[in-house]
């Protein structure tokens, strides 16, 4: 589906040596999982940002000018073909990290990554982040982990996004994204939830509709609210319990 190419304008905040949960509500599960130098080494060249809706944080082919360790908001991974369409091939919240290609030594993304929502994140510059990498094994190997993950989402997503009906398909992106924001409610157009799902804005607003009138979801003025979530788990299709599960087990087992 088409969509239209956002900008790449992000506010900095402020520049951080220290920062803490407390007073940041540092929510990135990579970061906080980290031994305590490991986590200062990452703070010391770290920037807290806040970026719109829209905003690119790398793109197809281009040099990866910064990570992100996501705090807030929803992330996606854009898939461009010709003409500008897109569909979505992952979904990256406050449980993850933009700019994996960094850390196995590759200057350039094969996906566009965008803000989905409003983000705030942790941003370290590329060259600093293969310093930080180089003396930090334990957040080497936890962002090769959750590359894989990502792995896991785009090979899953693919599949769904070919088989599996429209309004399946967004009960599952909604769930992922609640599971991520930590939120029953978000900002979302139709013009991105088509481009997320690869199809036409008209099938999203039918299969909006069709959710909201058995009472799961709350849809008006481009925000969306989850009002019943065990009924839009019963009514996803069966890729987001596969994606949860397999997750857990790999989490599990770290």
């Amino acid at each position: 589906m088409s969509q239209s190419r956002p900008n790449a304008v992000g506010k900095t905040v402020r520049s951080l040596s220290r920062v803490s949960a407390d007073s940041h509500e540092m929510r990135n599960a990579i970061l906080l999982s980290l031994p305590g130098a490991e986590r200062k080494a990452v703070l010391a060249k770290a920037q807290f940002v806040l970026l719109p809706s829209h905003n690119i944080l790398n793109d197809v082919n281009a040099p990866i000018q910064n990570g992100y360790f996501m705090n807030s908001g929803l992330a996606s991974q854009l898939q461009v073909l010709s003409g500008n369409k897109s569909v979505e091939v992952g979904l990256i919240g406050s449980e993850g990290f933009v700019g994996l290609p960094l850390a196995v030594g590759f200057a350039t993304s094969p996906v566009r990554t965008i803000s989905q929502t409003p983000v705030t994140a942790l941003r370290v510059n590329a060259k600093d982040l293969r310093a930080i990498l180089s003396r930090c094994p334990v957040l080497r190997e936890k962002l090769n982990r959750y590359s894989q993950e990502l792995s896991l989402q785009g090979t899953l997503l693919a599949a769904c996004n070919r088989l599996h009906q429209v309004n399946k398909r967004l009960a599952r992106w909604l769930l992922m994204s609640q599971d991520r924001v930590g939120s029953d409610s978000f900002q979302l157009t139709q013009e991105s939830l088509a481009a997320m799902l690869g199809t036409r804005r008209a099938s999203v607003t039918t299969a909006a509709g069709t959710l909201q009138k058995a009472g799961l979801i709350t849809y008006r003025r481009g925000r969306v609210k989850i009002d019943n979530r065990p009924k839009l788990e019963e009514a996803s299709c069966e890729c987001y319990k596969s994606l949860t599960q397999q997750m857990k087990a790999w989490r599990n087992h770290s």
